[in-house]
């Protein structure tokens, strides 16, 4: 869980919290999508040796909790899951097409789980639909 992983340069531990919801904040992620959804983001991690330590998805946010190289940034990997996500689902699933112009919002949370362990962030990840 909490590994000490290293690249060819940089020794690290980098676990990252981020948040992020769609256009409008509608409730789009059920059923096949929040499925599809989940899967494109392990696609993407596991492409980037970015290992997903908690993904939890409701109708109006994803939440996950990954590990990412320092040099290979969080921003990149989440403007990847986005903008790979967004084209892919609106392909599959028209109903997103019609009713958004574009999946995703601009922003996103983002905040390294230095405050609290990461047990304690992944505990509230799994557990948001209990919330």
């Amino acid at each position: 869980m909490d590994e000490v992983r290293s690249n060819n340069n940089v020794v690290y531990r980098c676990h990252y919290h981020v948040v992020w919801c769609p256009k409008y904040r509608r409730k789009v992620i059920d059923g096949t999508v929040d499925e599809r959804l989940k899967e494109i983001i392990r696609e993407v991690c596991a492409e980037r040796n970015a290992p997903i330590e908690a993904i939890e998805t409701m109708p109006d946010h994803v939440q996950l909790l990954v590990v990412v190289d320092p040099q290979y940034g969080i921003h990149r990997l989440v403007k990847q899951i986005k903008g790979r996500s967004s084209r892919l689902l609106r392909q599959e699933f028209l109903h997103l097409k019609s009713r958004m112009p574009t999946l995703w919002t601009n922003s996103y949370f983002v905040a390294t789980t230095g405050g609290a362990t990461s047990e304690v962030v992944k505990r509230y990840v799994e557990n948001q639909r209990n919330v």
